[in-house]
C-alpha cells in the first residue's frame, strides 16, 4: 500500500494559499510520499489548477485530484484541462473524477444529478477518445454529441480513478477506469463491498487489478488525546455525512462516522490501523493529516509529528 498526501483543503489565509499547497507538496515529495491529492471543496480552490501549480513545482511525486466533480465541466472542457494538467506534471497526474452528490450538483448548482452512473458512463465515453492521445473526439451518446479535434499531449494517458460508492459504480469504475477513490470507507465496507466487485469486474474486464485509493484521516497523538482527535474530525470533517451515498457506504462497515475512520493514537496504534486498511485490499492512502492541540502552534507541532512518522513509513507499507 502506497502512503500519499491530501493536499490543500485548510482554509483561510487565502493569500498564502498557492504557495503553502506548493510547499506541502514539495515536502511530501521530500519525504518520499508516493502521492500527493487534492479535493475539490464546494467552496474552495480550484482542485486542476492546484494540480497544475503542485507539478510544475515537483519532479517525481504522483499528483491526483480527489475527486473533480462531473456535472460541472463539459467533457471535452474538462479534457483539455487535463491533458494541459498532465504536461505540466510530465506525466504524473492521475485524475480522480466523480459524480459528486445531490446536495452539491442540484441544490448548490441547480444541475441534474439524474441517473448519475448514466451520466459518468456517457462521460467517459468522451474521456476514453480524448486521453487516448491526439486526434478526433466523436461520441454520439445519451448525454453528449461532440465532434471535436484535440491535440494537446504527448505525455502518457492519464489514469482516471472513479468515486465509487455503490455497486453500479464500481462496477463501472472496474471495467472502464483505473480503480477508485473513497472517502468515508472502513475496512469492512472496503474488504468485503469495494474490493470484490471492483476487482471482479475489472479482471471480467480484462483490465489489470484495479487501484483503490482510501481517504483516511491520521493523528499521531499521546493515548490521552485520542478522544480530543476524534472529536475535532467529527467537527471539521463530518459535514459530508449527511450525503446519501456516504450513508449507504457507512452502512457496508462497521464505522458510524469519520471519527471511527481515523487512524490516532501512538505510533503503534496508527500503524495497526494503517496495516489494516492495506489488509482490506487497498493500494493506496490518501491521507488526511488531522492534528489535535489548543491553539496555533501546537496545532502545527502535532501536524509535523504526523507528518515525520508517516514519512518514516513511506514510500509504502
Amino acid at each position: 500500500m502506497r502512503i500519499g498526501l491530501m493536499v490543500g483543503p485548510e482554509r483561510r489565509r487565502y493569500s498564502a494559499k498557492t504557495a503553502r499547497m506548493i510547499e506541502a507538496a514539495q515536502q511530501a515529495e521530500a519525504g518520499g510520499f508516493a502521492s500527493v491529492w487534492i479535493p475539490q471543496i464546494p467552496d474552495e480552490f480550484d482542485a486542476m489548477t492546484a494540480a497544475t501549480l503542485i507539478g510544475s513545482a515537483t519532479s517525481t511525486v504522483e499528483v491526483g485530484t480527489a475527486v473533480v466533480v462531473a456535472q460541472t465541466r463539459h467533457p471535452v472542457a474538462l479534457c483539455q484541462q487535463v491533458l494541459s494538467v498532465q504536461l505540466a506534471c510530465e506525466g504524473r497526474f492521475t485524475l480522480g473524477l466523480g459524480p459528486s452528490h445531490h446536495w452539491i450538483v442540484e441544490d448548490m448548482l441547480g444541475l441534474s444529478y439524474d441517473r448519475p452512473a448514466a451520466q459518468i458512463r456517457s462521460y467517459l465515453d468522451v474521456l476514453d477518445q480524448a486521453l487516448a492521445g491526439p486526434g478526433p473526439v466523436q461520441v454520439d451518446n445519451e448525454h453528449f454529441q461532440i465532434d471535436n479535434p484535440l491535440d494537446i499531449t504527448d505525455q502518457t494517458a492519464t489514469p482516471v480513478l472513479l468515486a465509487a460508492l455503490g455497486p453500479v459504480m464500481l462496477r463501472l469504475a472496474g471495467t472502464r477506469t483505473d480503480g477508485t477513490a473513497l472517502w468515508l470507507a472502513d475496512e469492512r465496507a472496503i474488504g468485503e463491498f469495494v474490493a470484490p466487485r471492483i476487482t471482479a469486474a475489472a479482471a471480467e474486464a480484462g483490465r489489470p487489478p484495479p487501484r483503490i485509493v482510501a481517504g483516511v484521516p491520521v493523528c499521531l497523538c499521546a493515548p490521552g488525546e485520542v478522544d480530543a482527535a476524534k472529536e475535532r474530525a467529527e467537527r471539521l470533517l463530518a459535514e459530508a455525512e449527511v450525503s446519501p451515498n456516504y450513508q449507504r457506504l457507512l452502512d457496508r462497515g462497521d464505522a458510524q462516522g469519520v471519527s471511527d475512520i481515523m487512524a490516532v493514537g501512538d505510533e503503534a496504534a496508527v500503524l495497526a490501523r494503517l496495516r489494516s486498511f492495506a489488509d482490506a485490499g487497498v493500494t493506496d492512502l490518501s491521507v488526511r493529516v488531522l492534528p489535535v492541540g489548543d491553539g496555533r502552534e501546537e496545532l502545527i507541532a502535532s501536524s509535523h509529528r504526523t507528518r515525520e512518522f508517516l514519512a518514516s513509513l513511506t514510500p509504502q507499507i
